[in-house]
């Protein structure tokens, strides 16, 4: 039986000389040319990767073991939660176990420096500065007011595929992942999605 274990990679780059000496070791006539032949397999190989890794489900490659937090925690809080589990984002549920909003290190950022698409190193040059502390809004506001809501989510059936394209279509790094009703069941990031395998099983 083939191992059907393997992981997704990029294409090997073919050179004109390993198509010649492939199709060699074909018998009978090709009647085909080289470059024909190296754009038809890179196809065929995309199709079968696309085919493949649709029948990978969220729930093969997600974290169960969610780490959240509620709306009305303080960013204090917050950010100690994801200092001391060494994570850069999490869920906010409310009290039913359904997902609000998610916090990510970017929203820090954001509420520290004051606008959108904010760096860390804005607000190490104005520290250096000696410009005002940045921390104090941070100190004053709860989960609810930064995270970025609603929150986007996807179902344990879905296929690593089309959550693949979700993330890429609107430009995030995760997702909670719920059941039928709503319920948060754990939480897919793109660093797993791209160590699932394209058939079955955990990597």
């Amino acid at each position: 039986m083939a191992d059907t274990s393997f992981k997704a990679c990029a294409p090997v780059q073919i050179s004109d000389a390993d198509i010649f000496t492939a199709m060699r070791e074909i018998s009978g006539y090709l009647d085909i040319t080289p470059s024909d032949f190296k754009e038809l397999y890179l196809k065929a190989y995309d199709h079968a990767l696309s085919r493949l890794t649709r029948v990978v489900k969220v729930r093969e490659v997600m974290t169960s073991n969610v780490i959240t937090a509620k709306q009305e925690f303080p960013l204090e809080k917050v950010a100690e939660i994801m200092a001391v589990n060494h994570i850069s984002g999490l869920p906010v549920i409310d009290d039913r176990g359904k997902p609000l909003g998610v916090i990510s290190e970017r929203d820090f950022l954001e509420v520290m420096v004051g606008r959108k698409s904010a760096n860390l190193m804005e607000i190490i040059v104005q520290c250096l500065k000696g410009k005002n502390c940045l921390m104090a809004p941070v100190r004053i506001k709860l989960a609810k007011d930064i995270m970025t809501s609603p929150a986007i989510i996807v179902g344990g059936d879905d296929s690593v595929d089309d959550v693949s394209k979700l993330f890429a279509s609107k430009g995030i790094n995760r997702t909670p992942v719920v059941d039928s009703e709503q319920r948060i069941i754990g939480i897919v990031t793109r660093g797993d999605l791209m160590k699932a395998p394209v058939a079955g099983g955990k990597p």
